[in-house]
């Protein structure tokens, strides 16, 4: 049974979002301070964060959930709270829903991330392209002997295009495959996504535009062998 957390300073809206999950078959927390929720978060599967929770910023407490473990997260605040979208992408939310939240939206979203992230579905081998080496497992990445620091999402698109060096993924594939379509709406998300792996790669050509169509990994098919764990 997934474990969801659910961090939210409202006692109403908790227990709408909470009741309507354990209805589904997942297994509830319920914290309303930041500090819990950084406490609890590494525990569960999946993170259902309200932005505005006390104690801290939603996104800091984000960044500091994925400074520990790779936890999803879905953040939801209302409308007109000034979030910035390109701010909490980089943070690494997962989803975004808006205030009061859609019980039937969420379980939505909530199945859609945990069969990405639970079931995985890309195989656990050590990936080996140029000078990257990408740990499924570990959710690490190195570049030669250095780690390189990527949020949660930025791995998971290195990783689709490392796992099939030399093919080409429609921004559309893209969408599906790393973010299940939650981010639809905004035209940036893969951009910029794209130019922060570059940027903490510190090689512009690990992903390389194909206009009109999308992103390949930049760096030569023939170089993007898998290589076993163990190598």
């Amino acid at each position: 049974m997934a474990r969801v957390l659910v961090a939210d300073g409202d006692a109403v809206e908790a227990l709408v979002v909470a009741g309507a999950l354990r209805r589904h078959g997942y297994e509830v927390e319920v914290v309303s301070c930041a500090v819990d929720a950084v406490a609890r978060g590494t525990e569960a599967d999946l993170v259902v964060l309200d932005l505005r929770l006390p104690g801290a910023p939603g996104l800091d407490v984000c960044a500091a959930l994925h400074a520990v473990g790779p936890v999803p997260v879905i953040g939801t605040a209302p409308r007109d709270c000034g979030i910035d979208l390109v701010t909490g992408l980089r943070a690494g939310l997962d989803a975004y829903l808006v205030r009061p939240v859609g019980v039937r939206e969420l379980v939505a979203r909530a199945d859609a991330i945990l069969r990405r992230t639970l079931d995985g579905g890309q195989g656990w081998d050590v990936i080996s392209c140029g000078p990257l080496r990408i740990d499924p497992r570990t959710r690490e990445v190195f570049r030669c002997t250095e780690l390189v620091p990527l949020t949660r999402k930025e791995f998971d698109l290195l990783r689709l295009l490392a796992a099939e060096p030399g093919e080409v993924f429609a921004r559309r594939d893209i969408m599906a495959r790393v973010w299940g379509d939650e981010w639809a709406r905004s035209d940036r998300t893969i951009d910029t996504h794209v130019s922060s792996i570059r940027g903490k790669v510190g090689d512009p050509a690990v992903i390389a535009t194909v206009r009109g169509v999308g992103f390949r990994l930049g760096y030569p098919a023939g170089v993007g062998a898998r290589a076993s764990a163990g190598s």
